[in-house]
């Protein structure tokens, strides 16, 4: 199964694909009394403690100048974090898809990449709700969205191809190596503050700025935070960067996935 057999079997069972990813919604707020509300109040409540420490406590700013204010920072703030958790709930779910079905895994008939991709689709829905508190916020407070909002959707494509290979990757590798979920709780914390989340890319040193310019989360959220907050143009070599590491993510992830799911019955 190479990427284009992938959307073949995503497309042929695009039905399937969507009842699971609404499975998935459902299931993460089942049996608590607010359900879906709590996709509006988690993020909220995230937001406030990130910029409680990193806005007042360490006075972070993104802008040299004494005109940002607080609720501007913690809008840019929020951007970044909504990105940021939309791979890294991807990253944390993914190792225990396949291994929490076994059912499924052993249909024969059954089209196992719906499971990982279906765990994309739940996280997308996620961070389209935090998304759109973004800029509710924005026009509540009255911080300026420019023009360049409208390009956000060339930010966010490659970045869904980005979790899909992900999701393939690990949730294939999952079944086989069961470590791997402790190893993705490091990795997420890390890829925290690999991404310039709280601070402008002004600030990272250039020893470290070596390794982090290839971590193509950073360059999503500062592509966002500059077309959405800040008016400026796309940088193409980043957008482009951007797209060369989903097609690349989806290729390694649906061969992993490939390779490995005719053992997965075995292993179950």
């Amino acid at each position: 199964m190479g990427s284009l057999s992938l959307f073949q079997v995503l497309w042929k069972n695009r039905h399937l694909l969507w009842q699971f990813t609404l499975r998935n919604v459902e299931l993460r707020h089942k049996g608590s009394h607010l359900g879906l509300i709590w996709s509006f109040l988690n993020p909220l409540f995230m937001v406030s403690l990130y910029v409680l420490v990193f806005g007042f406590i360490f006075r972070g700013r993104f802008k040299a100048d004494v005109t940002e204010s607080r609720i501007e920072f913690a809008l840019v703030v929020f951007l970044g974090l909504s990105i940021y958790h939309f791979i890294g709930e991807v990253i944390g779910i993914s190792p225990s898809v396949i291994l929490t079905s076994p059912n499924l895994v052993k249909k024969v008939v059954f089209p196992l990449e719906i499971l990982p991709v279906a765990s994309v689709g739940a996280a997308l829905f996620h961070f389209l709700v935090t998304l759109v508190l973004v800029f509710v916020g924005a026009a509540i407070a009255g911080v300026p969205v420019t023009k360049g909002a409208l390009l956000l959707p060339v930010i966010l494509v490659p970045l869904f191809g980005i979790a899909v290979g992900i999701a393939l990757l690990l949730s294939s590798v999952g079944v086989f190596w069961r470590d791997i979920a402790q190893v993705t709780q490091f990795a997420v914390l890390t890829l925290m503050f690999a991404s310039a989340v709280f601070y402008p890319l002004s600030q990272i040193p250039a020893a470290a700025w070596t390794f982090l310019k290839f971590n193509p989360l950073l360059h999503a959220i500062n592509e966002a935070r500059n077309v959405v907050f800040w008016g400026a143009p796309l940088n193409p070599k980043h957008v482009l960067y951007l797209y060369a590491c989903a097609v690349a993510a989806v290729i390694a992830g649906s061969t992993a996935f490939r390779r490995l799911r005719n053992s997965f019955a075995d292993v179950l």
